[in-house]
């Protein structure tokens, strides 16, 4: 009966908590307290937990209610009940824009974001570039170390296509900059 209850109050959160995690954190409280199924203090204590770990607070506070009135197939069925409004949501949202990307007006303007959207990410990439790699102020020294990485790491993310015969997965890029930079710095 309490993975019942569990599911309902939580489905209730998730179906009506908009505006972010804070703003469902009233609404979290109403089903709980009023539930019985702790108190106000050790409420306010899951709280402080769930902001300090990582994860949605919402999600976190689902997850240790639910653990604490029905194990871990409470925190499961908590979890998963907290969720699947937004799930369902999302899924009804693609399968609208699916129907709407056969549209060529539509098509068009996503077709003409793309450009927007690869330049925006280059100017970020570029800036963050140019702040790594020279010291800013008025002499703008160049940091060796951060020219060397960022030489590399365009030398392999080009030049891996010929060599292996396919592109070198972001992941692994991501991977390969990290372990130089915790060698490097």
């Amino acid at each position: 009966m309490i993975y019942l209850e569990l599911f309902l109050g939580f489905l209730r959160v998730g179906c009506f908590a908009f505006g972010g995690a804070y703003s469902a954190i009233p609404l979290i409280r109403d089903v709980v307290i009023s539930s019985g199924w702790l108190t106000d203090d050790a409420l306010t204590d899951m709280i402080a937990v769930s902001e300090s770990t990582p994860g949605p607070i919402m999600i976190n506070l689902a997850t240790y209610v639910g653990s604490v009135k029905g194990g871990f197939l409470g925190s499961v069925v908590a979890t998963f009940a907290v969720v699947l409004p937004s799930f369902v949501i999302i899924l009804l949202v693609m399968v609208i824009f699916q129907r709407l990307m056969k549209n060529p007006y539509v098509e068009a303007v996503i077709n003409g974001l793309i450009p927007c959207v690869i330049g925006i990410i280059s100017a970020v990439g570029g800036y963050m570039m140019l702040r790594c790699c020279f010291a800013t102020g008025a002499d703008w020294a160049p940091d060796f170390k951060a020219l060397f990485l960022t030489a590399f790491l365009a030398l392999l993310m080009f030049g891996s296509k010929p060599l292996l015969r396919k592109k070198l997965s972001p992941i692994m890029l991501i991977l390969i900059s990290a372990v130089l930079g915790i060698l490097f710095y």
